[in-house]
């Protein structure tokens, strides 16, 4: 069989970097060649978190911030390449999310920046990117685009499954033995934990979760937390930064909470909002397949095994695909399915009117 190689991009709402795969998926289940990161400086960081909310000359910051991303994701592909030692002439495409400044599908938009034209000159490559402007122009919500490749690789015909991917965004694909795959954003993962453990450790994120787990969580601050609005509104639903941010935290701050205990609540806040969400939409789950960048916190996975029992909680290792570059896999996958003409969204999940092609092609 002839490999058909594909490079995925994937920043998301945590910040901390691109994250690129190299896979060949001429089979039914990818075949992992290369892997690699590529953290923010500060300064990038920084500007896109800025760029989440109102400011002065954003048209200029956006693009200015899209050609430092490009180069970031260029920088990402070079990686891959030379680790795989395989030529950019046999890449038939790169998918890359780009990075998510804005998402407003109640609007009609959702803007994800990264200069793709840019990023097919650096690297010489065909790019597909993109991926949510078509679904949210077909009237969804443009997120989350994973459950379709969740399904591929995670779906089983013996037990109802829960991919969980903790990214930023905390997203849920419910995958049932028979009927139609969902799935929605739950609600905060990393982003208010790694906010407030930036402002309180210096670091970017607490490492394991040991920090909040020697915390005692605020019970008043988690029901104020747990009133908002989003965790109750049915499916479809997505959301970001636009929403959960350092703006939303402190307004439900009491003032003079001890800092651990607001990662305490914090933690919990994810852990509870995730385990709701299974319970109340993804009824008679088996199994829960956690992915994204919160898996490697132990506190917060126990925390999340505790709520979510009886049901059986395992990262997606298990199941052939590595925690940290199922996101970055997934674009791969639709860079794929946008090249053969093959949908990559499910209307199940994201409320579109119909099946659709995503992606924009960009020729090297």
């Amino acid at each position: 069989m002839s490999r058909e190689l594909y490079v995925g991009l994937m920043s998301g709402t945590s910040l901390d970097g691109v994250d690129a795969v190299l896979a060949d998926l001429a089979g039914a289940r990818p075949k992992l060649i290369a892997e690699a990161h590529i953290p923010f400086n500060d300064p990038l960081r920084s500007e896109l978190l800025g760029l989440n909310s109102r400011g002065d000359n954003e048209i200029e910051r956006v693009a200015l911030a899209g050609n430092a991303l490009a180069a970031r994701y260029a920088a990402a592909v070079a990686e891959v390449l030379a680790r795989s030692k395989i030529p950019a002439a046999d890449i038939r495409a790169a998918g890359c999310h780009g990075q998510t400044v804005r998402h407003r599908p109640d609007r009609g938009y959702t803007i994800q920046i990264g200069n793709p034209a840019l990023l097919a000159e650096l690297t010489g490559i065909r790019v597909v990117a993109d991926f949510r402007g078509r679904d949210v122009a077909a009237g969804g919500q443009g997120a989350p685009l994973a459950p379709a490749f969740h399904a591929a690789m995670f779906a089983d015909p013996a037990e109802d499954r829960v991919a969980v991917n903790l990214g930023g965004i905390a997203n849920l694909t419910f995958l049932p033995r028979g009927g139609a795959v969902t799935g929605f954003d739950s609600g905060p993962g990393n982003c208010l934990l790694d906010l407030w453990a930036a402002r309180h450790l210096g670091k970017p994120h607490d490492p394991g979760g040991t920090w909040a787990a020697a915390g005692q969580a605020i019970p008043a601050l988690l029901e104020r937390m747990l009133r908002e609005p989003y965790f109750s509104a049915p499916p479809p639903k997505s959301t970001g930064r636009d929403l959960f941010n350092e703006g939303w935290l402190r307004d439900r701050l009491g003032g003079g909470e001890e800092a651990q205990a607001v990662q305490a609540t914090l933690l919990e806040l994810t852990a509870r909002s995730v385990a709701d969400a299974v319970a109340r939409h993804c009824r008679g789950a088996h199994r829960l397949i956690v992915c994204g960048g919160g898996s490697k916190n132990d506190a917060l996975m126990r925390r999340l095994a505790a709520l979510a029992s009886p049901a059986a909680l395992e990262p997606s290792g298990h199941f052939g695909v590595d925690p940290q570059l199922v996101e970055a896999t997934a674009f791969a996958w639709l860079a794929k399915q946008a090249l053969e003409g093959r949908p990559g969204n499910l209307p199940s999940v994201t409320g579109a009117r119909g099946a659709r092609v995503l992606g924009a092609v960009y020729p090297k």
